[in-house]
């Protein structure tokens, strides 16, 4: 499977790049320890990415587990649905050329998925999010719901802002190190009118006061730039979202107006009918002039 040689990391996943630091996330994730020569194969797909940036990190454990975790700083109600399209191709490159038509089957590892989210927006601690959710219902078909979904996906989303679960950021050096470094961007990006500053200024505060000061002084200028990148990013989403919405109302008052239009037409009709029945037209006659149907004037009749 070709790679995508253009893509660009995130600070997440570019923090979270080392084996052992995602045995320990993952570890602080589930409440478990895993001994520390378990191995950790990262298998992140390079080729799928969100506006040039992978967000994504993929890796197994003692080819036991497959483990997606997301990092995400918007609420997307599709979380689910994207994890189900990406463990595909997840497996589809663990199993490689096996033969997956043959006698046998073929064994693959269990999978987990997690988001971890650091938006701006209210978010509970955790919160489970189904695939099924998602599912159109079938009772307009006169099918009956059945119990559980043929298909089902289950992703946890933790919330891991500065102050928000803080057991698991007990548990995680390195993660609760992202959090204070994240906050810390925003509290200076609030201060300084311009943005590249506040990132300086969050890398440097970061490194004197030993938060994330080795990832940082290594990588300091990378990710700075990094996250200007993601965050005006984020400021894109946010505008086209405000457009969004914008041309969501225009269209409703313009379908507004066009449903009053019509119910206008409707009414009117309406009276023209109960007017001629009261004249004592027939029926059809009523029916050739005002375009209602046959029911609708004998409902009409009925309510005179």
């Amino acid at each position: 499977m070709p790679a995508n040689t253009k893509f660009k990391d995130s600070v997440f996943s570019l923090l979270f790049s080392d084996p052992d630091l995602l045995r320990e996330l993952y570890c602080a994730l589930e409440g478990v320890t895993l001994p520390p020569d378990v191995p950790v194969t990262i298998n992140t797909l390079r080729d799928v990415l969100f506006m040039d940036m992978i967000n994504d990190i993929s890796f197994e454990i003692g080819g036991k587990l497959v483990i997606l975790i997301e990092h995400q700083s918007t609420i997307n109600p599709n979380m689910a649905l994207r994890l189900l399209m990406y463990i595909a191709r997840v497996y589809e490159k663990i199993i490689g050329d096996r033969n997956i038509y043959a006698s046998r089957p073929v064994p693959i590892p269990r999978p987990e998925f997690f988001v971890l989210y650091n938006g701006v927006s209210p978010y509970p601690d955790e919160k489970i999010l189904k695939l099924s959710d998602a599912f159109e219902k079938t009772d307009s078909l006169g099918l009956p719901e059945k119990g559980d979904a043929a298909l089902e996906l289950t992703v946890k989303v933790v919330n891991i802002n500065r102050g928000r679960n803080e057991g698991l950021t007990k548990k995680c050096k390195t993660l609760a190190g992202y959090s204070a470094f994240v906050a810390k961007a925003r509290e200076f990006e609030k201060e300084c009118a311009d943005r590249a500053e506040a990132m300086k200024r969050a890398v440097r505060y970061c490194r004197d006061h030993d938060i994330l000061k080795e990832f940082l002084e290594e990588n300091g200028t990378e990710v700075m730039n990094m996250l200007i990148t993601e965050w005006s990013m984020e400021d894109a989403l946010a505008v086209r979202f405000e457009e969004g919405v914008e041309r969501g109302i225009e269209r409703g008052i313009e379908r507004g107006i066009e449903e009053g239009i019509e119910k206008g037409i409707e009414k009117g009709r309406e009276n023209v009918a109960r007017n001629a029945l009261a004249e004592g037209a027939t029926l059809e006659f009523v029916r050739k002039i005002t375009g209602l149907d046959m029911e609708a004037i004998k409902n009409i009749q009925a309510g005179q």
